[in-house]
């Protein structure tokens, strides 16, 4: 029997080989064959769980995109049949972008709810590979978080968390708009669909501050973007839609 990669190394090149438009095929043998117990090993921390899936995701979002190029251009029910259906095979189980996202990633969140409902019925697979917590800078990383989103990365145990926070401020400093004169911060409305997991309206205040977003101690308005990246929805400084 060969001798496998280490699953963190597998993901990394993987995912690099789809950046450089190489043959895959092997990788995602691999990948598909990984033994449970070399798994388990590999991703025993929380960073090691974070480049992990963070590969993998974003690997197969394109591998997947271009396997059925009608499908990302297509309506709601073509992205999300691309999105749902299990066509990721990790250590024997069969996957789809959704689990790696909102299982994996997210601590096993629904993908609707704005970030404050479970998801249900999570497989024993994802309860043991899932992060013990959900991590907001993950939605700055996956190739698909946003109109203006982040270049994608390769990432590490050992760069991940400084990899996500570059890619928290690149993005931010990208689409994050502050009138001060007004007390209006302008944001995209990823941030109003996942609230949850930035803590509320607080907690995104808090977040961009700590990135350098908007200055420390200001408590601002949140205005959030629509699709047509045109402010839609506003709030105040309590969390409550203001009035126009």
């Amino acid at each position: 029997m060969p001798t496998q990669l280490d699953p963190l190394s597998l993901s990394a090149d993987l995912l690099y080989t789809v950046k450089t438009e190489g043959d895959t095929d092997w990788l995602q043998d691999q990948l598909a064959t990984l033994e449970r117990s070399r798994l388990e090993r590999a991703l025993a921390s929380r960073e090691g769980k974070l480049a992990f899936w963070l590969n993998c995701y974003n690997a197969y979002a394109q591998l997947l995109s271009e396997a059925e190029p009608a499908l990302p251009e297509g309506g709601v029910r073509a992205r999300w049949k691309l999105r749902t259906r299990d066509r990721i095979p990790v250590s024997g189980v069969w996957i789809s972008l959704n689990d790696i996202e909102h299982g994996m990633l997210r601590c096993s969140k629904h993908p609707w709810g704005f970030g404050y409902l479970p998801r249900p019925f999570p497989s024993s697979f994802e309860r043991q590979f899932r992060l013990p917590d959900c991590d907001p800078r993950i939605h700055f990383a996956v190739s698909d978080s946003a109109d203006n989103a982040t270049p994608t990365a390769v990432h590490s145990p050992a760069d991940v968390e400084a990899a996500l926070d570059t890619a928290v401020t690149w993005f931010l400093e990208e689409n994050v708009t502050d009138d001060r004169d007004r007390d209006i911060a302008t944001v995209p409305r990823l941030f109003r669909r996942y609230r949850g997991d930035f803590g509320g309206k607080r907690g995104i205040v808090a977040f961009l501050q700590e990135y350098d977003a908007i200055p420390d101690g200001s408590t601002p308005s949140l205005r959030y973007e629509s699709a047509s990246r045109s402010p839609a929805v506003e709030f105040d400084a309590d969390g409550f839609v203001r009035e126009r």
